[in-house]
C-alpha cells in the first residue's frame, strides 16, 4: 500500500475505470466527484472532498469523446486549482489530439499545440502520457512531462505467447522507428510497409512491403487504429507475400464499430492493446485482447513520491507490474 496522505485521486468521466485501477494496485480510495451533462450539452464538474493543500492526480483520456473529454479536463483544473489543490497533475492516458502535431496544408490548426496551451493556461503543473503519435508534442508542453511507453509490457505479452518464426511489421516509414525498437526487444527482424493516404478518410494504401516476411507470422505494430484499415490492408498485403498467421499490437485502441467489422473479416487473428481508452467496441470480442497499464501509471506516481528513477520503466517491466496488468486484463 502506498500511504502518502498529501496525495488525492479523481477521475473525469473517461477516466474512471482507469483511475480505479490506478488506485488498486496502489492501494487508495479513488476522490469521490461528479460530472453532469445538461441537456443542451453543457457540462458541470464537482469535487466532493477538500483538496486544499494537496497534490492531486486528475485521470483523463482524450480519446472516444475527443471534445467532452478535453473541455471537461479544463474544467477539472480550474475547479481544483480554485479549491486551493497545491500541485495538479493531469494523467492523460490517451492524447487523442496529438495526431495534429504539424501545419502540413494551408490553412489548418496545429490541434495539439492549442490543446496542449488551453490545458496549462487551466491549471495543470504536471502531465503524464503514454505513446505520443509523435514525440515532438513533448515540446508543445511548457510544464514538466512523464512520457511512458507502452513497448515494454507489449513485448513482454507477445513472450508470453510464445510466438515462433515471427517478424515485427511497421504500417509504414513513418513508425519504422519504433517497430526497430520492438524488435530488438523480441530479438525478431523487422518489415515495413510502404502506405500512402491521400485524404482525411481514415483511408490508408498499402503498396508494397519492405522485408523477408514469406513463411513467417507477423506481428504488425502501430500506435493506434480507428478505422482499422491500415491494419486490415496490411494484413491482406502480408498474406500476398506469403505469411502465416498475423497478429496486431497497439498502444492505444479507438477502433470504430465498422472497423471492428474489417477485423473480424480479417486474416488477423488477435489484436492485443493497452486500457488507456476504454473502448465499448471491442469489449468481450475474442478478436481483441487488452492488458492494463494502469499500475505502470501508479508505479511512476510512486516511484516519483520515493525519489526513485522512473527511467527502468522505459525498458523493461517489473514481474509484480506486469502480473498486476494481467490481473486487471482480460488477456489471458
Amino acid at each position: 500500500m502506498f500511504d502518502n496522505a498529501n496525495i488525492s485521486i479523481f477521475a473525469g468521466s473517461g477516466g474512471h475505470a482507469f483511475a480505479e485501477r490506478m488506485c488498486r494496485y496502489m492501494g487508495r480510495p479513488l476522490g469521490s466527484s461528479q460530472v453532469i451533462r445538461f441537456s443542451e450539452g453543457n457540462t458541470f464538474v464537482r469535487i466532493n472532498e477538500s483538496v486544499r493543500d494537496r497534490d492531486v492526480y486528475l485521470v483523463q483520456p482524450i480519446g472516444m469523446s475527443p471534445n467532452d473529454e478535453f473541455v471537461e479536463i479544463l474544467f477539472w483544473l480550474d475547479a481544483l486549482k480554485r479549491s486551493s489543490a497545491l500541485h495538479v497533475t493531469l494523467v492523460m492516458p490517451y492524447f487523442g489530439y496529438a495526431k495534429g502535431d504539424k501545419k502540413d496544408e494551408p490553412r489548418v490548426s496545429i490541434r495539439a499545440r492549442v490543446c496542449a496551451e488551453c490545458i496549462e493556461l487551466a491549471g495543470m503543473d504536471r502531465v503524464m502520457t503514454m505513446d505520443l503519435h509523435s514525440p515532438q508534442v513533448q515540446g508543445f508542453f511548457k510544464k514538466p512531462m512523464d512520457h511512458l511507453y507502452a513497448l515494454p509490457i507489449l513485448c513482454e505479452t507477445i513472450r508470453q505467447m510464445n510466438l515462433e518464426n515471427t517478424v515485427v511489421v511497421s504500417p509504414d516509414a513513418g513508425y519504422a522507428k519504433q517497430a526497430r525498437r520492438f524488435g530488438a526487444a523480441l530479438g525478431m527482424p523487422v518489415a515495413i510497409g510502404d502506405k500512402t493516404r491521400v485524404a482525411h478518410d481514415e483511408r490508408a494504401e498499402v503498396l508494397e512491403i519492405i522485408g523477408e516476411v514469406k513463411g513467417k507470422n507477423a506481428l504488425i505494430v502501430d500506435d493506434f487504429t480507428i478505422s482499422g484499415g491500415t491494419l486490415v490492408n496490411l494484413a491482406h498485403t502480408l498474406k500476398q507475400r506469403g505469411v502465416k498467421r498475423i497478429f496486431a499490437l497497439l498502444s492505444h485502441n479507438i477502433i470504430s464499430e465498422a472497423g471492428v467489422k474489417r477485423i473480424e473479416n480479417s486474416p488477423i487473428e488477435l489484436v492485443v492493446s493497452t486500457d488507456t481508452v476504454i473502448n465499448p467496441n471491442i469489449q468481450n470480442n475474442p478478436r481483441f485482447k487488452t492488458i492494463s497499464v494502469a499500475p505502470l501509471f501508479a508505479e511512476t506516481i510512486m516511484r516519483f513520491y520515493n525519489c526513485e528513477s522512473i527511467s527502468p520503466l522505459f525498458s523493461s517491466v517489473p514481474g509484480e507490474l506486469f502480473k498486476a496488468g494481467i490481473e486487471l486484463s482480460n488477456l489471458f
